[in-house]
């Protein structure tokens, strides 16, 4: 191990669960490739660790998962941290930033869990999955990460898992937190914190299979594909709003008729977001939305908000089950 990186302070599991990190070609295009032990292998300084485990828990790429097998590798993350190792899933970045938000809406303890991925494949030059790996397994050792919940390593960047989206389809630094913005950094296996977000009680979710739509507001938007995912068997939607909360009295007129069915969450379709509460007045402003019937979390993307939307649901939690887990998202 060279001589710039200090032992983790506690002992890691690397879950793998496929993507582009563990891709590559025979000459044509890339394919599933690689299992957890060889991911491991290709990294010389994680082959000195002591105490290193390694498991493969999926191998396909992340588009082709569904709710239940987000549910089993945010469930594996999760048994294994509560051993009270550190933990590192790699994960195709298409979805990571859906299920490593669901892992954190599973998890309340204190061993760091960090998903990882790569965009270049591991036969490509220049491949990102190794550098990638080696900065989560010592960001998941890291004592200075402990408490933290969740965490997503990428490009020697950590970011909190509800805050991240992918920012890039194709650059390395593809990852980003456009709200927070990174929470630290890691550099020749040392761990540079620069923020603590606080943590949401622990939801217990036994299925992610109920049906969230997300149904976007845009110009001229007048419900129709509200009603539309209502009566097609929705059984609750993200409403994604314009601006600080706005849309057409139409849509809002929509979106109230949908909750007085199914739950309705709504955010906003800035990436610095937020839902104001009473600057403005004309019909269909953030002061009728508020009025109304729809949960805000103006703080969460579209994608983590429905992820949290059908946690609830899977957790067999009420309308006013469901507001109160999303009041730390109205901000």
């Amino acid at each position: 191990m060279s001589a710039v990186h200090p032992a983790p302070a506690r002992e890691v599991t690397v879950l793998a669960a496929g993507g582009t990190i563990a891709m590559a070609s025979g000459g044509g295009p890339v394919s599933p490739s690689l299992d957890g032990d060889a991911l491991v292998a290709a990294v010389p300084a994680l082959a000195e660790l002591s105490g290193l485990e390694v498991s493969s828990v999926d191998t396909r790429p992340s588009v082709h998962f569904s709710g239940a097998d987000a549910l089993a590798i945010a469930g594996a993350a999760v048994t294994e941290a509560e051993r009270g190792r550190g933990v590192v899933v790699t994960h195709g970045t298409d979805t990571l930033e859906e299920v490593a938000f669901l892992c954190d809406l599973l998890y309340g303890g204190e061993a760091p869990v960090v998903f990882t991925g790569a965009m270049r494949p591991a036969s490509a030059p220049g491949a990102d999955g190794p550098a990638n790996l080696l900065d989560a397994v010592w960001l998941a050792g890291s004592e200075a990460a402990a408490g933290l919940g969740v965490l997503v390593a990428f490009a020697g960047e950590v970011h909190a898992a509800r805050a991240v989206r992918k920012a890039d389809s194709t650059a390395l630094r593809a990852f980003a937190s456009p709200r927070l913005g990174p929470v630290g950094r890691v550099d020749e296996g040392r761990v540079t914190l620069s923020a603590r977000p606080p943590r949401r009680p622990p939801l217990s979710v036994s299925a992610m299979d109920a049906p969230v739509d997300v149904v976007t507001a845009g110009l001229g938007s007048e419900g129709r594909t509200v009603r539309v995912a209502v009566d097609g068997g929705a059984a609750g939607l993200v409403a994604v709003l314009l601006g600080a909360g706005h849309t057409s009295p139409a849509h809002l007129a929509a979106l109230e008729e949908a909750a007085e069915r199914v739950p309705v969450v709504a955010t906003v379709r800035p990436e610095h977001g937020a839902i104001l509460h009473a600057t403005y007045g004309f019909p269909g402003s953030e002061r009728d939305l508020r009025a109304g019937p729809l949960v805000c979390a103006g703080a969460l993307s579209a994608a983590a908000a429905r992820i949290k939307l059908m946690a609830c649901l899977g957790a067999g939690l009420g309308r006013d089950g469901i507001a109160e887990a999303f009041a730390p998202d109205d901000a």
